[in-house]
């Protein structure tokens, strides 16, 4: 037994349960340094994802206590502080999970440099994924750019057994200093909206793992059906807790497939969710320019508008476009930092079609609001909206939110709890929005509604003549 710590780099797989790092770190039968940087990559993340992966990682250090270990909390840049706490703790070893976002991959890459400089042994793991995008190949050897063939080479593969957390933590006899979490000040970009969005987080691994609980007893049967109908309590909303490790994908994978073996009709379409996180990263590892250009080059051509300080911008940022369905929804996201999955596809097609706005700007306005924020789904989805994308809805395909909103919330229960103006009760969620907004907004409950700022068939005329006429 070698008495060398081992440093556990803790990053997006804030938990203890099915964590291959983390167990082959205490597995090894030394000192266990557990380890969280609030580094270069975190520094740039929007208020709410910054915000949320805080409460996440105040929680993790809370259940890494009972297992009689601690977490470390550094600041800095992370080759910069492993460097430094591998040299102060005489550590043989520091393990961590895989990412894939360029960004991250940039970081990786300098921590390993800078520790094998120093004869420091790295090992990387896997599990923020079920499948290692260098395992999942087309016929000809290239990888999947369209969704539903990929989903058909994985949907019957066996994925591995979950790990059980460990029962304790092995500590040094001497534990490096760290730093105080709240003196990071991780939320405070979220300023007055903080408290509301607090209401409707769901924080850490005990809580994700209720939530699966919960979704596949009650909503799973329905979900094909239900995950459209954004009144409804239809989806599982565990992609907060995925985005931060909270609940690893294999957890899901391996519950999705017992309901479906107990017949529970829409737990294929669950699967195939997860499988659509999969291609996303894929996408992103293979092809690392989706994050921030267009994914079909021919697309840089198109004449986006690119100008925030359009008023057009501000009320789509606001939710007063006078569309009924997208302010709906973008008052979800402001109050609870989630937006459901068909509201995500309405705005995007109304930004990025009706309004003819640069996806990027959705992309950076939904990186700061989202407490689920992904960034490669975050890309994906934008991408594929926009038509810039791979498998992506064609141009032409605009979406009517005033369809849109009668086949899906035929009854406006969805609009009318998040929108306040012109009712004489209005609901409390519609009321919070005012609450957590800025005040230099100048918005009260009061207001009238306005008039759609674009029309919705005069945007879709537009569209497709810019598209028609597009020099590309």
């Amino acid at each position: 037994m070698n008495n060398k710590p081992i440093i556990v780099w803790f990053r997006r797989d804030l938990r203890l349960g099915d964590h291959p790092a983390l167990t082959k770190a205490v597995n090894q039968g030394c000192p266990v340094i557990p380890v969280f940087i609030h580094d270069e990559v975190v520094e740039n993340h929007g208020a709410a994802p910054k915000w949320r992966l805080g409460l996440s990682v105040e929680n993790l250090s809370r259940e890494i206590a009972d297992k009689g270990s601690k977490l470390i909390l550094r600041r800095g840049n992370a080759a910069d502080v492993l460097k430094g706490l591998a040299k102060d703790t005489n550590a043989q070893a520091v393990y961590w999970s895989m990412a894939y976002d360029p960004d991250a991959v940039k970081r990786d890459k300098a921590v390993k440099k800078s520790l094998e400089d120093m004869e420091v042994e790295t090992k990387v793991f896997r599990g923020h994924l079920l499948f290692e995008p260098t395992s999942v190949e087309t016929n000809t050897g290239g990888f999947y750019k369209v969704f539903t063939p990929m989903w058909k080479s994985v949907r019957n593969r066996d994925v591995a057994d979950l790990i059980a957390a460990p029962s304790d933590i092995p500590a040094p006899d001497q534990w490096p200093v760290s730093d105080e979490i709240k003196d990071w000040s991780m939320g405070g970009d979220m300023q007055r909206g903080r408290d509301i969005v607090a209401q409707y987080v769901c924080v850490g691994e005990s809580a994700a793992t209720s939530r699966l609980g919960n979704f596949i007893g009650n909503w799973i049967n329905d979900y094909q059906t239900n995950r459209d109908l954004p009144w409804q309590p239809g989806t599982s909303k565990l992609s907060e807790n995925l985005t931060y490790g909270e609940i690893s994908p294999r957890s899901c994978w391996h519950a999705g497939q017992r309901a479906m073996q107990e017949g529970k009709k829409g737990a294929e379409t669950f699967l195939k969710e997860l499988v659509w996180r999969e291609f996303a990263y894929h996408l992103v590892h293979h092809t690392p320019r989706i994050i921030d250009d267009n994914w079909r080059e021919d697309w840089d051509a198109f004449p986006w508008n690119e100008d925030e300080r359009k008023a057009e911008v501000k009320a789509w940022k606001q939710g007063r476009t006078g569309i009924q369905f997208v302010d709906a929804a973008l008052r979800e996201m402001y109050v609870t930092g989630h937006m459901h999955n068909r509201g995500r596809m309405i705005v995007a097609s109304y930004l990025t079609k009706h309004l003819l706005c640069h996806w990027k700007i959705g992309l950076n306005w939904f990186e700061d609001c989202l407490i689920d924020w992904d960034p490669a789904s975050n890309a994906m989805g934008w991408q594929w909206s926009a038509g810039s994308g791979p498998d992506a809805t064609p141009y032409f395909r605009v979406f009517n939110p005033v369809t849109q909103l009668d086949k899906f919330d035929k009854n406006r229960e969805y609009v009318s709890t998040w929108i306040a103006e012109g009712r004489k009760n209005p609901a409390k969620q519609a009321l919070q929005y005012f609450d957590a907004i800025p005040k230099q907004w100048k918005m009260s409950p009061e207001d009238d509604y306005p008039d759609p700022v674009v029309k919705v068939d005069e945007g879709r005329k537009a569209a497709l003549s810019a598209y028609e006429n597009r020099s590309f």
